[in-house]
């Protein structure tokens, strides 16, 4: 059994935040002494060697608690989640170093990448496991097998134009991790189908008001409504990116014909211009 001191000594924690994590219950010393001072034996160690992995991502240790605390997760699936946390930021990591080695030899090329190879073979299984089965065995056909889908998957998200997109979207999200909490917990086909009538029933409301400005009260509420739903619908934590990403989807050459035949002519242009007048006034 080790006294905190001496627990502190050993990890670089100090007392006051080992005596902080007894009082939140993240780590319970094992025991007291005689005289009433905190006794740690070696399982508490290990509780606090959890700790600290998941401190090096700078994650609250309300969250902490709760993952540690999870009835479902055991010993070796904490772990199992650290490694695989420990094997991105590694990798990360390695690629920054990289960076700075070929800026050193005069190789000015920086990394732009957001997400790492670990990190963008867990996005491709979580797309795989929620694609329609349709799409799926489509997308096996053409590429012959889900091991060459899935190589040229990581090819193509791993250029510098796709990881600078992806950058964008990150922002939106308002940080890596919350998008990839949002990309491992997908909407059901169901709630999808849902709000694409309820996204259909705004654009109708909004192409009812296309004789008034864009920038009047009437086109505004309409616009308002679309970019709250949608924001519910990505989990997003800003969606003024987004929306004004849409209202460049709309000029899609594309995209603005079926647009205009579903809800008639001009209704593209009209729900772009709508839009950017909403949240920056680009349409001036």
């Amino acid at each position: 059994m080790r006294t905190v001191k001496e627990v502190s000594d050993l990890t670089g924690v100090s007392v006051r935040a080992l005596h902080y994590y007894d009082e939140i219950g993240l780590l319970k010393p094992t025991g007291k002494s005689e005289a009433g001072y905190r006794l740690y034996d070696d399982k508490a160690l290990e509780t606090l060697q959890q700790v600290l992995f998941f401190r090096e991502f700078d994650i609250p240790l309300k969250e902490i608690k709760e993952i540690m605390a999870n009835p479902a997760l055991d010993r070796n699936q904490i772990l199992q989640m650290q490694r695989k946390m420990l094997t991105a930021k590694k990798e990360r990591l390695e690629r920054l170093i990289a960076s700075v080695d070929g800026i050193l030899k005069g190789e000015n090329k920086m990394d732009f990448a957001v997400f790492s190879e670990t990190e963008m073979e867990e996005m491709f299984q979580v797309m795989l496991e929620h694609m329609p089965k349709d799409m799926r065995d489509i997308a096996i056909k053409e590429f012959g097998s889900i091991e060459r889908w899935k190589e040229h998957y990581l090819q193509a998200v791993a250029s510098e134009k796709m990881q600078k997109s992806y950058a964008k979207v990150v922002e939106w999200y308002g940080g890596k991790d919350k998008f990839l909490s949002v990309a491992r917990n997908p909407i059901s086909k169901e709630v999808a189908e849902s709000y694409h009538k309820r996204f259909d029933a705004i654009l109708q409301k909004l192409v009812a008001k296309r004789d008034c400005a864009p920038d009047s009260f009437e086109v505004k509420e309409h616009v308002a409504e679309y970019g709250f739903v949608m924001k519910q619908l990505l989990q997003i934590k800003e969606e003024k990116g987004y929306m004004l990403a849409q209202a460049q989807y709309y000029r899609n050459e594309k995209i603005k014909p079926k647009m205009d035949e579903k809800y008639g002519d001009g209704a593209s242009e009209f729900f772009a211009r709508a839009i950017e007048a909403f949240y920056d006034g680009s349409f001036l």
